[in-house]
């Protein structure tokens, strides 16, 4: 018994170190070591793990437990990134939002349209829209194949932020600043440079070489995207920095919470799951792994109400994310 206590010592130590280095993705950028960046994508295994070998100290009453629950207070914050449980807010909201990776409308543009139109929303936010779509007393501000924008408000000015140049690079940003009862506010809608996996290239089948050949294939994806990631960031971090309005940040960041895109795109902003969400975050669903990638942040001015992530409908690989907001006055 004290063998396996002591492996599980070991295993419990090294997954604490692993969760720290996830931390280490608010100050250490990609291109300088991305495998900080790399480890975020395991969080949800990682912390799991973390929990069951802290209750197992627990039940054996290792006084170690206690060190163990005490450092678990440090991932609190990255595990609500994930799951949060915000007690409801009923007070009216001055502003209701989608964001939409509609997956080109693949599965049908009919029904991302009859699914807008039934939300009523005020401002709609798409990625990989590539098709045109008709809602119901929404404008269309000008945009590209990639990313649109709708909005029940007067558009005042729009602006790209990564505009794509070649075959490799296929990230968008725009800003687009919107008046709104009087107040003008910058919608900055995000679409970061994608993988491009399909599933049978993730997919491991029990064959140690061709599992081995498929996870380095992974990895020589996913570093060099981190890496491509970073600049496109920066890109970003120069409209809401520049803003002289209130920021709504929206759109697919293809990376997951605890990323360096995360801390670094949501730097001073609120997360509106963390701060009005409740059950899971996940919101592309294509694969069974939980991967949280859309998000909705706002300026510190801003009150989120309300985060949604609707799992009732598929009408795309991405589930609609819906947002409410109180404004400042």
């Amino acid at each position: 018994m004290k063998i396996v206590r002591l492996i599980f010592l070991i295993a419990h130590l090294g997954i604490l170190f692993l969760l720290l280095g996830t931390l280490l993705n608010a100050y250490v950028p990609p291109k300088v070591y991305p495998w900080f960046n790399l480890l975020s994508l395991g969080f949800p295994v990682l912390i799991i793990a973390y929990v069951v070998l802290t209750v197992f100290w627990v039940f054996n009453w290792k006084k170690r437990a206690i060190v163990f629950i005490a450092l678990g207070f440090l991932f609190v914050n990255p595990v609500k990134r994930w799951v949060n449980y915000s007690s409801e807010n009923r007070e009216a909201s001055d502003l209701k939002i989608i964001s939409l990776n509609a997956k080109g409308g693949v599965l049908g543009i009919k029904n991302i349209e009859d699914y807008i139109n039934a939300q009523n929303p005020d401002i709609v936010l798409m990625q990989e829209h590539v098709r045109d779509y008709n809602f119901e007393g929404l404008g269309k501000g000008k945009g590209d194949p990639i990313i649109s924008i709708f909005s029940k408000y007067k558009i005042i000015d729009q602006k790209e932020l990564i505009e794509s140049n070649s075959e490799t690079n296929n990230a968008y940003a725009n800003q687009t600043d919107i008046e709104i009862k009087g107040n003008t506010y910058r919608f900055i809608n995000v679409y970061l440079q994608p993988f491009k996996f399909e599933k049978n290239m993730v997919k491991l089948k029990g064959n140690s070489d061709e599992d081995e050949q498929k996870v380095k294939d992974i990895v020589k994806r996913l570093i060099p995207t981190f890496k491509m990631h970073q600049e496109q960031v920066a890109a970003v971090r120069k409209g809401i920095d520049e803003s002289p309005y209130p920021v709504i940040l929206v759109g697919d960041f293809n990376s997951v919470p605890n990323s360096y895109e995360y801390y670094h795109l949501g730097k001073g902003l609120k997360d509106a799951f963390v701060e009005s969400g409740r059950g899971s975050a996940t919101s592309f669903h294509d694969y069974k792994f939980p991967i949280r990638i859309d998000y909705v942040f706002t300026s510190q001015s801003i009150q989120p109400l309300s985060y949604k992530v609707d799992r009732s409908v598929r009408i795309s690989d991405h589930y609609p994310v819906i947002a409410t907001f109180k404004l400042k006055k």
